[in-house]
């Protein structure tokens, strides 16, 4: 049996941040939670996480600007966002940058669940 993936989860929102974490960890996942990019970056989950979930709009690196960071140092890191403002040319970034997907805020669990099974797909998780 392989390793359990593991999913960092960074909003900004603790209300949504806790949630997405309980519910993906009820999934069975490894979760880590995160209010910004940069907490992600300086933590040591960074270089074991599988799939990155991430609010796009947040105070200082917002979640796309992250993804665009990582892709330029070669990472494959598949990415989920999650927005309360949904926008065409963000989302239109975001998946140009390799997003598996744009979900609006509040999303549906099972949305959740398929664009989850998808990245780690991607990933060979």
């Amino acid at each position: 049996m392989g390793q359990v993936p593991v999913i960092s989860i960074i909003d900004d929102d603790a209300s949504v941040r806790v949630a997405t974490n309980r519910f993906v960890r009820s999934l069975g996942y490894v979760t880590h939670a995160f209010a910004s990019a940069d907490e992600f970056l300086r933590s040591p989950q960074f270089k074991t996480t599988s799939c990155v979930i991430a609010d796009v709009h947040m105070p200082g690196m917002d979640g796309v600007e992250l993804q665009r960071r990582l892709r330029v140092q070669g990472s494959r890191l598949p990415f989920i966002f999650i927005t309360a403002f949904p926008d065409e040319g963000v989302r239109e970034r975001a998946l140009q940058g390799g997003a598996v997907d744009l979900l609006t805020k509040p999303f549906d669990a099972a949305t959740l669940i398929k664009c989850l099974d998808l990245a780690l797909a991607g990933a060979g998780g």
